[in-house]
């Protein structure tokens, strides 16, 4: 039975075609060179769309893209799709950032050894029939000192090499935490200007946005050493060519390495003039494994958001990388779960919810996490509207206000915890707290008021009793008459002979006629089931 089309509109490797192809509910359609008109004629009986960077994907497209849940970009650059749209509609934007970041950071070293060793000089010279040593004098790498603009994947990736080259590694990026500069044994720079003044060589791995365009321009080629060497890798237009042509000309810049340029395809320009200038045509992700990866890369992503499950690379989500994910993971599945009780339990609507991270998930990125949480709320009454892409956008439009807090302290003997605050429209509030044990597996460790201890199930039945004798034994009988199983039994009370709670996870679900029974049989004051 067919679930899920996929429309490939560009070309990608064939292992990412052939993993889709091999999912016996998916079927996916390979058109490659549609005009627009065709594409827009046909992407209604889509729920995936593959693209690269020449298709758009606009509001026009997701206006006739009913189906559309998933547009997956074969590459990194997201510019041509309108994020804030997809993210208003729910459709989840992932692309492939780490699939090319080892050749990208490869030929990144590749420039640097070839410009200081004059490697692209000396190969011309020679062929041209000549022989001299002496005229290409170059510099080692040893002992030098690295500047790099940008810390993220790539620049991290050149970071740990480059220390391998015995290089001393510094970095300049605002944006990044001083704990991943020391885990990349990169000295951290507050200024860019600081930066440029200690490098013998500098390489930059910065995203295209108006705060990086010509980052590098005259007043940084004022501050550089003597005989500094650039290599850019990254996104053209961040370094100011201008600029570049003036160090070369007055020798400040010992040589120059470009993958990138500032405006592509071109065959001439004024920079290449120069020999100690090497440049490739924009090949850094053009390596038979770089290209395998993305393709990929990116039918996982395409059958993760089709299957409903987290999408590590949605552009419109936060960045998780594989290592975070893998630590998060539980947490995320645990929020999901909580999410899902409050309307299971109670019916008002929701003012606002605050949610407090304590201990070791406190000194985490924990917005996926809470992302996960707003969507288990929304989706016992929003049912498949509602996604990880949405979730904090509907929150927001149907007036649900969100504090969220982080500390890293442990919090009443956890080593972990989550403490959630729900307050409805009537001022009422519901709580419930969670944790991850030892064994990895999640835990309600607190509802309404009641510590319990419970790993969530499928099903859960939950029922506020008074606290007599005979209660608990009525509720296992009463439940064994309906042929269910009961897996876990939890009792919590807050006072001797006052009320009770009780939340038993069983194998299958109760019917509705049996809840109210359960609900009018003597001291139950009340019988829900929870779907997880």
């Amino acid at each position: 039975m067919i679930n899920y089309k996929i429309l490939i509109v560009d070309k990608i490797d064939d292992i990412g075609i052939n993993l889709l192809k091999n999912q016996q509910d998916f079927q996916v359609d390979i058109k490659i060179g549609l005009d627009r008109k065709e594409l827009l004629d046909i992407i209604g009986d889509y729920d995936g769309l593959i693209i690269r960077s020449d298709t758009k994907v606009d509001a026009e497209l997701m206006d006739k893209a009913v189906k559309l849940k998933i547009v997956g970009r074969a590459g990194n650059g997201v510019d041509n799709i309108n994020i804030p749209e997809a993210t208003k509609r729910g459709i989840i934007i992932a692309n492939t950032p780490d699939s090319n970041s080892i050749s990208a950071c490869e030929l990144t070293i590749a420039l640097l050894l070839s410009t200081s060793r004059n490697v692209a000089l000396s190969d011309n010279y020679l062929k041209g029939g000549n022989w001299d040593r002496d005229r290409f004098m170059g510099n080692e790498l040893f002992g030098k000192t690295l500047g790099i603009i940008g810390l993220g994947r790539i620049g991290a990736l050149v970071a740990t090499r480059m220390n391998a080259f015995g290089m001393k590694v510094i970095a300049y990026d605002p944006y990044i935490s001083k704990e991943r500069f020391d885990r990349y044994n990169a000295e951290k720079k507050n200024t860019l200007a600081e930066l440029i003044r200690e490098s013998d060589f500098i390489t930059i791995h910065t995203p295209k946005t108006e705060e990086t365009l010509g980052i590098i321009g005259m007043e940084e080629v004022e501050l550089m050493k003597s005989g500094v060497r650039i290599v850019n890798a990254a996104r053209g237009n961040l370094l100011n060519e201008k600029a570049l042509c003036h160090g070369l000309a007055i020798g400040r810049i010992a040589s120059v390495g470009l993958d990138v340029h500032e405006k592509e395809p071109r065959k001439d320009a004024e920079i290449y003039k120069f020999p100690n200038v090497v440049v490739t045509p924009h090949i850094g992700a053009t390596t038979v494994e770089a290209q395998q990866n993305v393709g990929l890369t990116i039918a996982q992503q395409v059958l993760y958001g089709l299957r409903g499950e987290i999408v590590p690379n949605a552009v419109n989500l936060p960045l998780i990388h594989r290592d975070e994910l893998k630590a998060l993971k539980p947490y995320i599945d645990l929020m999901e779960t909580l999410g899902k009780i409050y309307y299971q339990l109670n019916q008002h609507a929701i003012k606002h919810v605050e949610i407090n991270y304590w201990g070791e998930v406190g000194c985490q990125d924990t917005e996926m996490a809470t992302i996960a949480f707003i969507k288990g709320l929304l989706e016992p009454v929003m049912k498949e509207k509602v996604n990880y892409i949405n979730a904090k956008v509907i929150a927001q439009e149907s007036g649900i206000g969100l504090t969220v807090q982080n500390f890293c302290d442990h919090y009443d003997n956890y080593s972990n915890l989550i403490t959630i605050k729900i307050i409805n429209s009537k001022g009422e509030e519901f709580t419930l707290d969670g944790t991850i044990s030892n064994k990895g597996e999640g835990k309600l460790v607190q509802l309404l008021g009641y510590e319990v201890d419970v790993t969530p199930s499928d099903y859960m039945l939950v029922l506020q009793n008074r606290d007599v004798p005979g209660v608990i034994g009525q509720v296992g009988t009463f439940i064994g008459l309906e042929n269910v199983n009961v897996a876990t039994m939890q009792v919590g009370r807050k006072l001797k002979g006052d009320k009770a709670l009780m939340v038993l996870t069983i194998d299958d679900n109760l019917s509705k006629a049996a809840l109210n029974k359960l609900s009018k049989t003597e001291n139950i004051l009340w019988a829900k089931v929870i779907q997880c």
